[in-house]
């Protein structure tokens, strides 16, 4: 895989707190990021919101990678929302309390063969998930099209 090599992404000041981010791909749009009031206006996503949809994607990435080029499934479009917590650490100082990442499938679990294995292993291959879990707790659902749940992994919260 090419990423191993590694990436380099720009950041620069416009104004306030509004920074454009400028991806190492061509062709990729940049992204202007910017902070709530009273700090920002809110014109782009904060770094913990950009965490939070890197977390949701490469989940979902990870999880249609098994099930469709892995097992030929079709699982039609997933769905995914992550709800970030924001908490203080024992300096008082605002952190990524935690995450909790829903993924709905477009099908019921009987339509899809080999998801069981999914279930097993798409955490794992989770690169962004897995690097930030040892500082950010990660929780996980995985639910059919119903709404039953298929896959469910609760951590410990690290803050208060």
């Amino acid at each position: 895989m090419t990423e191993a090599s590694g990436f380099t992404i720009h950041l620069e000041q416009e104004e306030g707190f509004d920074f454009r981010v400028k991806f190492d791909w061509p062709d990729n749009p940049d992204l202007l990021l910017d902070e709530p009031e009273p700090l920002g206006h809110r014109h782009g996503p904060n770094a913990a919101r950009l965490v939070a949809a890197a977390v949701g994607n490469c989940l979902s990435a990870s999880l249609l990678f098994c099930l469709k080029t892995k097992f030929k499934q079709n699982p039609g479009p997933l769905r995914a929302r992550v709800t970030g917590q924001l908490a203080r650490n024992e300096r008082g100082r605002i952190r990524i309390g935690g995450l909790a990442v829903r993924i709905e499938l477009a099908e019921s679990a009987e339509a899809l063969q080999h998801l069981a294995r999914c279930m097993e292993q798409f955490e794992d291959f989770c690169v962004v998930t897995e690097s930030i879990r040892h500082g950010v707790p990660v929780d996980v659902e995985v639910v059919d099209a119903s709404g039953r749940t298929l896959h469910e992994r609760r951590e410990a919260r690290a803050l208060t």
